[in-house]
Parts: C-alpha cells; structure tokens; sequence
C-alpha cells in the first residue's frame, strides 16, 4: 500500500515505514503529524481525486535539521561583479506511520 502526498509545494511517494525529508514543518521531535492532502492512495486499486480526498497519512517527527550548503555564485564578466553566498535548507525528517484510506 501506498500513498502520494502533498506537502511543501512538493509531492512524495510514501509507504508505512518509510523514512522522508520534507520542508520544514512546525512541530517538535517526537510529535505526530497528519498529512491531509493526498493525491493518491493505492491498495491493490488506484483511488484518486474524492476517494482519496477523504484519506490521511499519519507520521512522527523524528527530527528538524538543515541541509548541506549550497554555494550561490554571481559574477557578471568584464565590471569586477562578483558574490558569494550560501544557503541551508531547513527540513523536517519524518517516519510514515500509517495511511488512513
């Protein structure tokens, strides 16, 4: 069984047990949360639209962390422009405990 949901402006895969990075959600280590935008739910037939409108996804927070840095370079030739910057992406990493079709 598994389950397509929406969170994050992104869509995910999921199945019970499956461990994801999402965007940063605000909820603490060891909390559950429940995703109530799914697109689709199979279990055995695909549902979608009304029929999985009506499911959820429960999940734990297992933890809130940041991504690797990414450099972010700008250079325009010729005038002696140039910036560097990083960047963190916060995230949330969450178990898939159960999908409520």
């Amino acid at each position: 069984m598994y389950a397509i949901i929406a969170t994050g402006g992104k869509q995910y895969k999921v199945s019970e047990g499956d461990v994801i990075k999402v965007e940063k959600l605000d909820a603490e280590a060891g909390n559950t949360v429940t995703f109530d935008r799914v697109i689709a739910v199979s279990d055995g037939t695909l549902k979608v639209g009304e029929d999985a409108a009506k499911a959820s996804v429960t999940a734990t927070v297992m933890e809130q962390g940041r991504g690797k840095k990414v450099i972010v370079y700008k250079y325009k030739r010729k005038s002696g422009y140039h910036k560097k910057n990083g960047h963190r992406q916060a995230y949330t990493q969450v178990k898939i405990d159960k999908i409520n079709a």
